[in-house]
């Protein structure tokens, strides 16, 4: 078992390494921020280690090292956040050690305090870094102003020099990840919507089958959690970007929110629609849905559905399809519109099957609708 997982792992890094050297991917990201990374710890040691000899020159590098983040603002925010927590540490240690004169009595009086300054908010996620900065300093040899001063010194031409490389060396963009889970997400929203229709229109029932289409449904509502991440990390990449002022990529517009909230309200119709076919699979295969041909009226609609989100995808992210989204929401439309007065016609007198066909137009009317207004 241990072996099969190992191998798994190992086709998985190959598979990886792949699509690195076939194009841009989130793999080649990956491998060009871990080169990044090195260059900058590399420049930093190079500087003040070999040229400069500086008395804590190790400082230098560890600090360019963590600042090539993955995006430029989270460098410099992260940056601007280590040098403080870092400042913070070294003065107290500095300040308490020359007091005291011992590193011992220092510690025990430190980092208790730099610990609780850690948990400031406005030092985020680099709070940590002032318990650092004040190990360093009563660690590292006798506490002296001039020593401590260069340990200072070093740390903020380290991060001069991580935030530098990151904003200048290709700095990373995430547009094309947005894209691959807003597109991704789009297209299984299309499937679940075309498996459902030909389940309908073909008069299977089947509870295991309509469980599968609705375990579908919530997993596609993660994946719009995931899209929405997605495209927050792609607008950030883009702060404080060189490649963004330089006009070599264009900047993230409404259209990503546009499709974020579609594919927010795809997933909820999906997820409606697959829930009332589960609870009819799970009572009869038939009931609730006597009327085959209103059923396999809906089933259409369904298609329909599913070939308008597809659209929508392509006219926002592909090709320019803006005509054709806008002819499918109009049949779609149509389509609702029938559907209504085939229900108002229908001779069923079953509350309970009234009541399905309501849950499934008004999950349908509230996706039309919405398509509508993001494909104008």
């Amino acid at each position: 078992m241990a072996g099969q997982g190992l191998w798994r792992d190992l086709s998985a890094a190959a598979n990886g390494v792949r699509r690195a050297w076939a194009g841009p991917c989130r793999e080649r990201d990956l491998v060009v921020q871990a080169a990044k990374g090195a260059l900058a710890a590399w420049v930093a040691w190079a500087v003040a280690g070999w040229w400069l000899h500086a008395p804590v020159a190790f400082v230098a590098p560890w600090v360019a090292l963590v600042l090539v983040e993955s995006t430029v603002y989270r460098s410099i925010a992260h940056g601007l956040q280590q040098l403080g927590a870092i400042a913070a540490g070294t003065v107290l240690a500095t300040a308490v050690g020359l007091l005291l004169h011992s590193a011992v009595g220092a510690m025990v009086l430190v980092l208790p305090l730099v610990m609780l300054l850690g948990q400031w908010s406005r030092l985020g996620s680099q709070g940590v870094y002032a318990a650092t900065g004040a190990l360093f300093v009563l660690t590292g040899g006798p506490v002296t102003v001039a020593t401590s001063a260069a340990r200072l010194g070093e740390a903020l031409f380290g991060a001069v020099v991580g935030i530098t490389i990151n904003a200048l060396v290709r700095p990373p963009v995430y547009l094309r990840d947005s894209r691959a889970v807003l597109r991704d997400a789009t297209e299984e929203a299309y499937d679940i919507l075309r498996d459902v229709a030909d389940g309908l229109a073909g008069g299977r029932w089947d509870p295991e089958e309509a469980g599968s289409w609705h375990d579908r449904a919530l997993r596609l509502h993660q994946r719009v959690q995931e899209a929405h991440s997605a495209v927050a990390w792609g607008r950030e990449s883009l702060r404080a970007n060189p490649r963004l002022r330089r006009g070599k990529v264009a900047p993230a517009g409404k259209e990503y929110d546009d499709a974020v909230v579609v594919l927010d309200y795809a997933a909820v119709h999906t997820a409606g629609v697959t829930r009332t076919v589960r609870a009819i699979a799970a009572e009869d295969g038939t009931a609730g849905l006597s009327d085959v041909r209103l059923a396999r009226r809906y089933a259409d609609f369904l298609r329909q559905t599913a070939h308008a989100l597809r659209l929508y995808s392509h006219s926002r992210f592909d090709d320019e399809r803006e005509d054709e989204l806008r002819t499918a929401v109009t049949e779609l439309r149509e389509s609702l519109g029938g559907l209504r007065r085939d229900l108002v016609r229908s001779r069923t007198d079953d509350p309970d099957e009234l009541a399905t066909y309501g849950a499934l137009l008004a999950q349908a009317h509230r996706l039309t609708d919405q398509l509508a207004v993001s494909g104008t």
